[in-house]
């Protein structure tokens, strides 16, 4: 039976200063990451002007609002013009701190590569 020695610290590698494993994984998403950012963005939004500037189709974009709104950082507000169905998004001030949080985060992550 071998037994095993860690390597010289010369040899470790040094602990990352920021984790990756922290990042918020719902807000990482792409889909989920554009939402937020075009809400930080342009505040209150509808449905039609996510889904252009995001480029998404009308099932992709409401299963990732739905979630974002299941988490608490999207509000959904549906109502009518005329009689033109018409919903709209907005970050909940929870949203607005996640995506300043999740921001932050990436900012510390590159800035520790492009520090080494």
């Amino acid at each position: 039976m071998r037994e095993e020695t860690a390597p010289p610290a010369s040899v470790r590698r040094p602990k990352a200063p920021v984790s990756a494993t922290a990042v918020d994984r719902l807000l990482h998403d792409p889909m989920r990451l554009g939402i937020a950012s075009a809400l930080a963005a342009g505040g209150e939004l509808s449905f039609t002007a996510l889904k252009t500037a995001l480029e998404a189709t009308d099932g992709n974009l409401s299963v990732h609002a739905r979630k974002l709104e299941d988490a608490g950082y999207v509000a959904c507000e549906k109502g009518f013009e005329g009689r033109v169905p018409r919903t709209t998004f907005r970050l909940t001030p929870a949203g607005r701190r996640a995506f300043e949080k999740y921001l932050d985060h990436m900012a510390a992550i590159i800035d520790a590569a492009r520090r080494r």
